[in-house]
């Protein structure tokens, strides 16, 4: 494992970091993808966003290879999204976005507390009032240019709760306000 490149600070010995080789594999394909001529091999978005890594001692530093992520999620988003308005036109790629933007609304003006379905009152989701007051945010962003950044989104926390919401349809509808909010950048 010696022959890996310190591409990253490393955690301590004694402390968690992201697996070198799994990080080093990731970046070597995602460098691949991302400069090859043929966009059906590329690296989409939300790929980058959902990628995971198993923890190691004396691994990578999680909040430095986070942030490359995070930069890299950036650059592509901004690739594909130059490729979309260049296969459907400006004007059709803007329509497209709005009326993601528009169902993203819908979806959070719900009543509050009815936002998401909700785990079983013996399973624990994302705390209701956390996500709701946190989605007021987002409706406030797409409907009146509040200030809200992609980091705001990427790193949203709520607090565990039994019978709260389910956590992978949150995180879904978190996924698809990051795609739209990069899309307009």
């Amino acid at each position: 494992m010696d022959d890996v490149s310190t591409t990253f600070p490393r955690a301590d010995k004694n402390k968690l970091g992201y697996s070198l080789e799994q990080v080093e594999d990731f970046l070597a394909a995602a460098r691949r993808a991302y400069n090859a001529a043929d966009d059906r091999h590329g690296l989409a978005a939300a790929e980058i966003r959902s990628t995971a890594f198993t923890m190691q001692k004396g691994g990578y530093s999680p909040e430095h290879v986070d942030a490359a992520l995070e930069r890299l999620e950036d650059a592509v988003a901004a690739k594909e999204r130059e490729r979309e308005a260049a296969a459907m036109g400006e004007k059709a790629w803007i329509a497209k976005a709005r009326a993601e933007a528009r169902e993203i609304v819908s979806r959070l003006q719900r009543e509050p507390g009815e936002r998401f379905a909700r785990t079983s009152i013996l399973g624990t989701g994302y705390n209701r009032s956390d996500v709701d007051r946190f989605a007021n945010r987002v409706v406030k962003y797409f409907n009146d240019g509040f200030p809200l950044t992609v980091e705001d989104v990427r790193t949203s926390v709520f607090r565990p709760q039994r019978g709260g919401y389910q956590e992978a349809q949150v995180d879904a509808l978190l996924d698809a306000v990051v795609d739209v909010m990069l899309a307009v950048r």
